[in-house]
């Protein structure tokens, strides 16, 4: 944009934190959605700006739809679908916060939200691992013996016994671990409690974890440092991602992202015959079809249905 256009959306003088269109909205997101977020609005205050802003100093409130306009046909030729409809579902919600705190009129607002998202042709992102992949995964951190070993084999049977986000499988303190299996999920997405319960086996290698963690109150998985000493931190997400990047590449297995447990998750239930309503509680979404996004059963299933609908065809009577 020229310089005549970017000017006037700059903020000289940021108002208060609780009069900021952007920060009202990043306060009521979880703490793992909003720096992904803070990002999303900072990109769209550089596109509008020529990198002159960023979130704090747009002015949110002088955007009309001949600028949401032009930050969508620039997000389409740059970004994926999935980031498009991300950064556009940020704007709109800003842009309702400024509504909402009288900084923008009612007529403004419906003009410059009134942008659709962008369709996705493409097929869904991620997968599922195969049992042969989990075993392999296992088999490495069971030949550590180290207490590394048998913190990596608790973080993934919880990834995959319990279907958790990794922002929220780092958040787990043992007193969120029962005996019998039950994990309280505190604050997931949305700033929603809920309860996942893991299966015995899984039960087993987390206790086996709290053998050598001891039962000091903190992290339920904590960090393990060079020479093995158990430290009482919170491991972070990042470390999650290196964990399971270190294991598939000793496992042989390929590489695949915390996400893809959860995905795992979620298909082996629906596979198992669990309704769509337990699975959605489950992984804590707000809708069944939420949780539908994560069924990677896809060619195996339509193999399945290949293979009964020979059988019916062998035994009709034409």
């Amino acid at each position: 944009m020229s310089t005549s256009t970017v000017a006037p959306l700059i903020l000289r003088i940021p108002p208060p934190l609780t009069e900021h269109p952007a920060s009202v909205y990043l306060s009521s997101l979880s703490p793992g959605s909003e720096p992904t977020m803070k990002r999303s609005l900072s990109l769209i205050a550089q596109l509008l700006t020529n990198g002159e802003a960023d979130y704090l100093t747009l002015d949110w409130s002088a955007l009309r739809y001949k600028h949401t306009a032009a930050i969508r046909a620039a997000l389409i030729k740059n970004y994926e679908p999935a980031t498009v409809n991300r950064v556009l579902c940020a704007l709109r919600r800003v842009l309702k916060e400024a509504l909402r705190l009288e900084l923008m009129a009612p007529v403004d607002y419906a003009r410059a939200v009134d942008i659709t998202s962008v369709k996705a042709s493409k097929e869904l992102r991620g997968r599922a691992l195969t049992q042969n992949e989990i075993d392999a995964l296992m088999t490495v951190c069971f030949s550590d013996r180290t207490p590394g070993g048998f913190r990596d084999a608790a973080l993934i049977a919880i990834l995959r016994g319990a279907g958790l986000r990794r922002a929220e499988v780092v958040k787990l303190d043992l007193k969120d671990f029962k005996d019998d299996g039950e994990i309280k999920v505190r604050s997931g997405k949305g700033r929603v409690d809920r309860t996942v319960y893991l299966s015995p086996g899984a039960i087993a290698l987390v206790n086996d974890w709290l053998e050598i963690r001891t039962c000091t109150p903190g992290a339920l998985l904590c960090q393990v440092n060079k020479s093995g000493r158990v430290v009482q931190r919170h491991l972070t997400p990042q470390a999650v991602l290196f964990i399971l990047h270190k294991r598939a590449e000793e496992a042989h297995v390929d590489p695949f992202s915390p996400h893809d447990l959860r995905r795992t998750f979620a298909s082996d239930l629906l596979d198992a015959g669990v309704d769509i309503a337990t699975v959605q509680a489950l992984l804590g979404h707000s809708t069944p079809a939420q949780a539908a996004r994560y069924d990677r059963r896809g060619e195996e299933r339509k193999r399945r249905a290949g293979a009964v609908l020979q059988i019916l065809e062998r035994e009709r009577v034409f």
